[in-house]
């Protein structure tokens, strides 16, 4: 039997539990109805229901202390300057970029126990010892235990609380998205559409999360990572001072590795899931991806630097170090050797080989020749070459 959620209801719950009514955004109570009614389109059964609850009280309180901490501390007056950030099609190297540049001791990332429990901002906090820390590492425990083929396509999991957000978790709160770094104990797939958007709003979001996070710590740049190329717009308009590596990889291969990718996600969340459908899914998201990148006007925007994925894999140091005079700012010695000892001492298959085939695409009835000539203007354009494999 299903159960129903009630979003009123719980909306009233999280303002008893923390005192406070200040959603930060009048739209949120309406936006948040639109998740609990995607929710219980879900068929969720009675524990389900209550995972979801729980989850969605997690979120509520934690937007209302957030905002509240805006009021508590000058922390809109933070100033986030040059920041750096990675970008690409999923697979395509962006998130081992980034866990580059995140160990540069003149860097700050985001952190997954700094996102997923923000309020206090970390810099006003009094305990030395955060307790938030070991939450988090509990939380990313338990989702490596519920999903331990995920460590093959992702091994950055193993850092556990101290990993790294891509910057779409920043909107957990916000009730745009629905990922399994947040919703890992609800019975579902993962929610990339559907719900309603507003590029402009996220990035207000995303910009006041940095400046929660940096205030009251000492000076560091920003490096980030994020899926940021349909909202280019948007993107500059907030961060008008931003640099953005664009990594570009086959998109036969990143269709299939994706396709894999989330399916490992979706099994260890609600089971084995139909295969062919995945992969469909993830082609359609790709081409749109493509296209988007093919056609957008702000592709070429000088602050932005495009790189081949095979050229970051063959000598992903100089990559990125490139990318900092890109940037205008220097590699340091010491930023490039702790890039070193990471590459050294997190090999991509420490928790397993992923392994994918493009044979996924070739058993929903695609030709890979006709893939890679419908893909031939993109791979022109940027210089992608065919990657033999799989």
């Amino acid at each position: 039997m299903t159960a129903q959620l009630d979003a009123a209801d719980m909306l009233a719950l999280a303002r008893a539990d923390t005192g406070l009514d200040d959603f930060g955004d009048p739209t949120l109570p309406h936006r948040f109805g639109a998740a609990v009614e995607l929710l219980n389109g879900c068929a969720l059964d009675a524990d389900g229901a209550r995972a979801a609850a729980e989850v969605c009280h997690w979120l509520l309180t934690s937007r209302l202390e957030f905002f509240e901490d805006r009021n508590r501390y000058p922390i809109a007056e933070e100033a986030i300057e040059r920041p750096m950030f990675v970008t690409g099609e999923p697979r395509s190297g962006t998130t081992l970029a980034h866990a580059m540049m995140s160990v540069d001791p003149h860097a700050r990332a985001l952190r997954f126990w700094e996102v997923m429990y923000p309020s206090p901002p970390p810099g006003a906090a009094t305990s030395f010892h955060d307790p938030r820390r070991a939450r988090a590492d509990a939380d990313w425990r338990e989702i490596n235990a519920k999903m331990p083929k995920w460590l093959h396509s992702h091994p950055y999991n193993d850092m556990l609380g101290d990993g790294l957000p891509e910057d779409e978790r920043t909107w957990a709160f916000d009730f745009r998205v629905m990922t399994p770094t947040a919703w890992w104990r609800v019975p579902m797939q993962t929610v990339v559409g559907g719900l309603p958007t507003d590029a402009a709003a996220q990035y207000r979001i995303h910009k006041a999360m940095l400046q929660h996070l940096q205030y009251r710590r000492p000076t560091k740049y920003w490096v980030l990572k994020g899926f940021h190329g349909f909202r280019l717009t948007e993107f500059f308009a907030a961060y008008p001072d931003a640099n953005l590596l664009w990594l570009h990889r086959d998109p036969v291969q990143v269709a299939a590795s994706r396709t894999m990718m989330m399916a490992d996600i979706a099994d260890g969340i609600v089971g084995p899931i139909d295969l062919q459908a995945a992969a469909k899914t993830h082609l359609d998201l790709t081409r749109a991806s493509i296209d988007n990148t093919m056609t957008h006007p702000m592709v070429d925007d000088p602050r932005i630097q495009h790189v081949r994925y095979l050229d970051f894999v063959a000598d992903p140091v100089g990559t990125v170090g490139r990318y900092y005079a890109f940037c205008g700012r220097a590699l340091t010695d010491d930023a490039a050797a702790a890039m070193r000892a990471y590459l050294a001492n997190n090999p991509g298959d420490r928790h397993g080989k992923f392994v994918y085939s493009t044979k996924v695409l070739t058993d929903i009835g695609e030709d890979l020749d006709a893939l890679h000539e419908e893909f031939r203007p993109f791979r022109e354009r940027f210089g992608v070459e065919i990657e033999k494999r799989g």
